[in-house]
């Protein structure tokens, strides 16, 4: 049996473009994304929450994905919390 679980699945709106930092143990792409929840109150009203989320991606993938990321895309994390 596991000891436990740790495995987050986020899907959003990149809230600005990619951050690509070197450094001299590698590449370091810093990501801002936005995920929104809507739905209707009680009242039949239109409600809507958002919330950010910072991520930060090491190694090979800062280096493959940071320079295509820009503001506004649609984009699908799976990870880790650390």
């Amino acid at each position: 049996m596991s000891e436990g679980i740790n495995k987050v699945i986020l899907f959003g709106n990149l809230g600005a473009d990619a951050e690509i930092l070197n450094t001299a143990k590698g590449a370091v792409c810093k990501l801002r994304l936005a995920t929104t929840e809507k739905w209707k109150d009680k009242d039949g009203q239109k409600q809507e929450r958002t919330e950010w989320h910072r991520m930060t991606l090491f190694g090979a993938g800062a280096e493959k994905l940071g320079p295509n990321l820009k503001k506004g895309q649609r984009l699908y994390i799976e990870g880790k919390l650390q």
